[in-house]
């Protein structure tokens, strides 16, 4: 099997001669594994919210437009990206956009262009492309993706559509999709990659939508009863930073590490995350209550 490394370290106590120096835990994770596939927290369109994990995407006012949301890391050549409109309005003309992106949404500032075309596509290293409105409407499903030749592709009823060319493929990738016209909220069901022996799929798989919570950019907490036994954040072949974010809030530091050696909680997330779940949110290992020296 092949050995992935988790990107979580254990944390170090300067003040304890005995504690365990800063180093990565090895993890095995599957490989058939894609890592976790959200939309990007803080780069969200002004009429945008996040909810459930960073799956769904719904405008929080009756616009066609600031509906732009990003992935929470660079998608795979070949990486088929699976949405479901949840709810659209018949108010507006045009429908969803979808397509890709060489510029981090963490370098984005905020606030937003209003849409991805033209505002976005017009300049370099942003492509997209507008699906149809009969494609668009709620309940239903697509995949879009880019191919090795650079073209997007967008499969629709079983059907794929080439429709557009040119995608620079010396970079790496972000999906960006912008929930426009008369969509009004999207679910992101996550992606596969088909190679040669296996498919590949991203991780955590959505559950059903049971919780009312929602966040946008501006950082509040998000529920994570919805993360299962097998989650993990894998590093792959993605460089992931040095400084780990609170995989609750995201937003602060993780500065807790937990029993199973996943360092993935500030100390705001820790204790409500114990009092409510009383799990690892990432391998749902059972935690202990947060001592006093874990909590300087």
């Amino acid at each position: 099997m092949t050995r992935f490394i988790c990107n979580f370290k254990m944390a170090r106590d300067s003040k304890n001669k005995n504690s365990v120096l800063q180093s990565e835990v090895s993890h095995r994770c599957s490989p058939r594994c894609l890592g976790p596939l959200t939309f990007h927290r803080q780069a969200v369109g002004e009429k945008v919210r996040l909810s459930h994990g960073g799956q769904l995407a719904e405008k929080t006012e009756n616009t066609f437009k600031n509906g732009l949301v990003f992935s929470n890391r660079p998608v795979k050549v070949q990486e088929k990206i699976r949405l479901r409109v949840k709810r659209d309005s018949t108010n507006w003309e045009g429908a969803l956009r979808v397509g890709f992106t060489t510029v981090p949404p963490s370098a984005r500032s905020l606030p937003l262009p209003c849409l991805a075309i033209p505002n976005l596509t017009d300049k370099p290293g942003h492509w997209a492309v507008p699906v149809n409105e009969l494609y668009c409407q709620a309940g239903s499903e697509l995949e879009f993706w880019v191919s090795d030749g650079g073209n997007i592709y967008v499969d629709v009823s079983n059907r794929q559509y080439k429709w557009l060319t040119g995608v620079d493929l010396s970079q790496p990738l972000w999906a960006m999709i912008d929930v426009y016209g008369q969509t009004s909220s999207i679910l992101l069901l996550g992606s596969e990659k088909k190679d040669l022996f296996c498919t590949k799929r991203s991780c955590p798989a959505p559950e059903p939508l049971t919780s009312p919570d929602a966040y946008s950019h501006f950082g509040s907490v998000p529920d994570i009863s919805d993360f299962r036994c097998d989650d993990c954040i894998s590093r792959l072949d993605m460089k992931m930073p040095e400084d780990i974010t609170c995989v609750v809030c995201m937003v602060q530091e993780a500065r807790i590490t937990l029993p199973c050696g996943h360092r993935c909680l500030c100390k705001d997330c820790n204790s409500r995350v114990f009092q409510e779940f009383g799990t690892c949110p990432l391998c749902r290992h059972k935690i202990r209550a947060p001592s006093a020296e874990e909590l300087v």
